[in-house]
């Protein structure tokens, strides 16, 4: 017979899950391992809320597995590391994110690609080496091994370091692999959400011509004057749309709703492609034709490996680039995700977890 999850493991834990495709989360006891040898165990300050943990807390994607505690953006400070870790210690400012394993054996890991490990471990909602359950962030711990630490540098806040590692890596990594990230470039972004607003933020320190793609007009000075944009279109706006034909190198979709792509097409340069990092449920219309007019491409990306995400973050640290937050209390996380659905955010909500968990 199985174990309770609080049970499961020696170290007692406790965090929110949801328990059912509500996606309503609530408090929960759990558990997690001891400290092993090349483990490092962290007291979490702050937790990310993504909009895969929505998804996930829903069951949108069909393959949640319940009770299911999300978060994989969570940062804090090192309370206790294993007897071979060598690279960090008790008092250090770490954080995880959106994978806590993988094989380490394949061709993909060997290039530092956990992220496209067959094998790999998500932080939540996985089944671990051992056969039990990822727990995520929304909790008061962390335990994972040293390989999929990140350090945080000592000039970033943990509140907004924490959305670094996973919406702050997933459009770092499509902008350096596709060649975006050299001055001069033109580039794109789709949507103003919690991903595209870092988008631009790390397209502007590569030095890009950053054009923001919105279906609200009412962004374009955030987009312009805040974020620092140096253009905007409204895609529902076919005069915006039809000036701009040909302007781009380089698209990054950070869209999770179903939306046209032909549209985003026309706006590439010959030899342009449109990378796609936001998770629309389902398929988006694709014709052919307009790839084959201009050998236009269009790629995805997913998150990315752990050496380029300490990479992003340093990079993050170096320039400055923060996202912008909304800090909340633990017991707000499901107004949060009511307020996620709308899109009622600018532009990532941040659990407070250190100073509110216990007392929601």
């Amino acid at each position: 017979m199985a174990k309770a999850p609080e049970e499961e493991h020696p170290v007692r834990a406790f965090g929110w899950v949801a328990r059912d495709t509500s996606g309503v989360l609530s408090p929960f006891n759990f558990s997690r391992r001891v400290t092993e040898d090349e483990d490092v165990r962290f007291k979490i300050f702050y937790c990310g809320i993504c909009h895969s943990d929505l998804h996930s807390a829903k069951n949108e994607w069909g393959n949640s597995s319940y009770p299911l505690l999300p978060g994989h953006e969570l940062v804090g400070v090192v309370t206790e590391v294993g007897s071979k870790v060598q690279k960090y210690k008790v008092g250090d400012r770490v954080g995880v994110g959106c994978m806590v394993g993988a094989c380490h054996t394949c061709e993909n890991c060997e290039n530092n690609l956990e992220n496209y490990c067959p094998k790999m471990i998500l932080t939540y909602n996985s089944m671990n080496y051992d056969g039990t359950m990822t727990y995520g962030g929304y909790s008061d711990h962390m335990v994972a091994n040293q390989r999929y630490i990140i350090r945080i540098p000592d000039n970033l806040p943990l509140d907004v370091a924490a959305p670094l590692l996973c919406a702050g890596i997933t459009t770092y990594s499509p902008l350096r692999y596709f060649g975006l990230d050299k001055s001069g470039m033109k580039v794109g972004v789709v949507g103003l959400g919690g991903l595209g607003h870092l988008a631009v933020k790390f397209a502007k320190a590569f030095g890009a011509v950053v054009t923001v793609i919105s279906t609200s007009p009412s962004k374009k000075q955030e987009a312009i004057k805040v974020l620092g944009a140096d253009s905007f279109l409204v895609s529902s706006n076919s005069n915006e749309m039809q000036a701009a034909i040909g302007t781009l190198d380089g698209i990054i979709d950070t869209v999770s709703a179903n939306h046209p792509l032909v549209p985003l097409l026309s706006l590439l340069k010959s030899h342009g492609k449109i990378i796609m990092v936001g998770a629309p449920e389902k398929p988006l219309e694709l014709p052919v034709f307009p790839l084959i007019m201009g050998r236009k491409l269009v790629a995805g990306s997913c998150i990315g490996g752990m050496k380029e995400t300490q990479e992003m973050i340093d990079f993050a640290g170096k320039h400055n680039i923060t996202p912008e937050i909304e800090v909340v209390p633990m017991d707000y996380v499901n107004t949060a995700m009511e307020r996620l659905v709308k899109a009622d955010v600018k532009y990532r909500f941040v659990l407070d977890v250190a100073n509110t968990l216990n007392a929601a």
